[in-house]
């Protein structure tokens, strides 16, 4: 699923430009095919490497770094489907949107979501996560009562801690009733980073 540079094959530009080109048109057929059922890229962005997969239904997975590409991928070919395919063109609108973001120009995302990688509690949760505005934040507590289980502020923990789509899905917004971060897939420092980005605009 991990995807060699054409460095690591020993190609030359031209070969580089043919692997490129054979890797599209392999998407293009699988995709035409109906062949495809989770397509991937990875961007870069300015809190680190992003991996972006989509279904056939929207954007499913949004992977920081420091949780393996490779074992995201792997479990997605367990969760969805194993088949798996590199096709960034699939991924372009979203990768557009998170320039956008990253450049202060775009404050909510329009591009289609999967929520098929959680369930119930966790799913409602997610759900209501971009009620949360650009630049604000609330508290476990206040996202427990948002979703109509004031008690259930561990359960919000969970769900954003699990959160299949961080930075598009805002988990990144909820904070400790105190005012601290809290914890967050992609780490303190890349959220700190987004909450910064957010409050600059």
């Amino acid at each position: 699923m991990n995807d060699l540079t054409p460095a690591e094959l020993g190609a030359s530009p031209d070969d580089a430009d043919i692997l490129a080109r054979l890797r599209r048109r392999l998407a293009a057929d699988a995709a035409g095919a109906d062949l495809l059922d989770v397509a991937y890229t990875t961007v870069d962005t300015p809190v680190g490497p992003l991996l972006l997969a989509a279904t056939p239904r929207g954007l499913v997975r949004v992977a920081y770094a420091s949780e393996d590409h490779d074992q995201v991928l792997t479990t997605l070919g367990e969760r969805l489907s194993p088949r798996i395919l590199r096709a960034p063109a699939r991924l372009d609108p979203v990768a557009r949107e998170l320039d956008e973001y990253f450049a202060g120009r775009r404050r909510t995302f329009d591009v289609p979501l999967d929520l098929g990688l959680s369930h119930g509690f966790r799913q409602l949760v997610q759900r209501h996560l971009p009620e949360i505005g650009y630049g604000e934040t609330r508290s476990y507590g206040q996202v427990a009562a948002l979703v109509g289980n004031p008690r259930a502020v561990r359960a919000v923990g969970t769900a954003c801690a699990t959160n299949p789509l961080p930075v598009v899905v805002p988990c990144h917004r909820v904070l400790r009733a105190d005012g601290s971060l809290g914890g967050y897939i992609g780490g303190a420092d890349a959220k700190t980073a987004l909450l910064r980005l957010e409050a600059a605009a």
